[in-house]
């Protein structure tokens, strides 16, 4: 009867310790022990953009009170992923405008700011080679090799390819290779290199190197300029709060109006200043994408 009782008690207790931690394990999300995951792509040198991404992280937290556990992807693809699991990898995102129509397209994500570059909400894409190359049109790259940052990269794939297909050249096989270089800034090394006959990437990503490379801009010269592209920005899981958006989004635009928040985006991302705007902000790019008959699946094989 004793050990009957004893193990009775043990029971309660151990059932009492598990309602009691299923009902407490999952802190509130943006509590340190729950922190809003924000997912970043390497649009440059990882370091750098992990370092920047950090410190704005540190700022949003003083401003706001909320935690963030930073993660920069190494490809857009993982990225759209995190936001688009079940349940989602990340809260929050800085996709570029190819990869959040993806994610936004599934479902995933949701625009909430766009940045801003050089004054405008807009940017776009060159496509280069080097001066010696002999190539000096885009139709000149049949059988050459060619460097992009990733296969989702908008103005380092998306558009190219869709240029490159325009002037009779197959980018899937008219091209002798396609080298995935991981960031614009390995994309502008690659190509004065000579590694890549070409590359595609934004506007002016050759300046990123010259400290290395402090004849790029000579060496190297844009066969082709690509049309306005929206700038990447901040997203939102569809399943986020709109209380934790809100506040993030304020917390954000006031630390662009400080000295070191500023330092912090431009450091990350070269990001000026962050401007409100939604999902409808990115139709005139599907379109551009509609019109020349590219879906997300044809790229994602590549």
């Amino acid at each position: 009867m004793k050990a009957k009782r004893t193990f009775l008690l043990v029971l309660v207790s151990l059932l009492a310790i598990g309602l009691f931690t299923s009902c407490g394990s999952k802190a509130e999300l943006g509590s340190e022990e729950n922190p809003i995951v924000w997912v970043f792509v390497p649009s440059g040198e990882t370091e750098r953009v992990t370092a920047g991404a950090q410190s704005v992280a540190d700022l949003l937290h003083d401003e706001t009170g909320l935690y963030f556990d930073i993660k920069v992807a190494t490809e857009y693809a993982g990225a759209v992923e995190a936001m688009c699991a079940d349940p989602p990898e990340a809260h929050m995102s800085s996709l570029a405008t190819f990869a959040y129509v993806m994610a936004a397209d599934r479902g995933c994500a949701e625009a909430a700011l766009l940045a801003v570059r050089f004054g405008s909400p807009t940017y776009n894409g060159q496509i280069f080679v080097r001066t010696d190359s002999g190539i000096s049109d885009l139709s000149d790259l049949e059988g050459k090799s060619f460097c992009r940052p990733d296969p989702l990269s908008t103005s380092g794939w998306v558009i190219p390819s869709i240029m490159i297909k325009g002037a009779g050249v197959d980018p899937d096989t008219g091209l002798s290779e396609v080298v995935d270089a991981g960031s614009h800034d390995a994309v502008a090394a690659g190509v004065y290199s000579g590694d890549c006959d070409a590359g595609a990437t934004y506007v002016d990503a050759r300046t990123r190197i010259e400290e290395d490379y402090p004849d790029v801009m000579d060496e190297t010269v844009i066969i082709a300029m690509e049309p306005d592209i929206p700038n990447d920005g901040v997203q939102f899981q569809s399943s986020l709060s709109q209380e934790l958006r809100d506040q993030i989004v304020d917390g954000i635009l006031a630390i662009v109006e400080t000295e070191e928040g500023q330092e912090a985006l431009g450091t990350a991302y070269q990001w000026e200043e962050l401007t409100k705007a939604g999902d409808s902000y990115y139709d005139a790019f599907r379109q551009i994408l509609q019109a020349a008959g590219v879906s997300a699946s044809d790229l994602v094989g590549d």
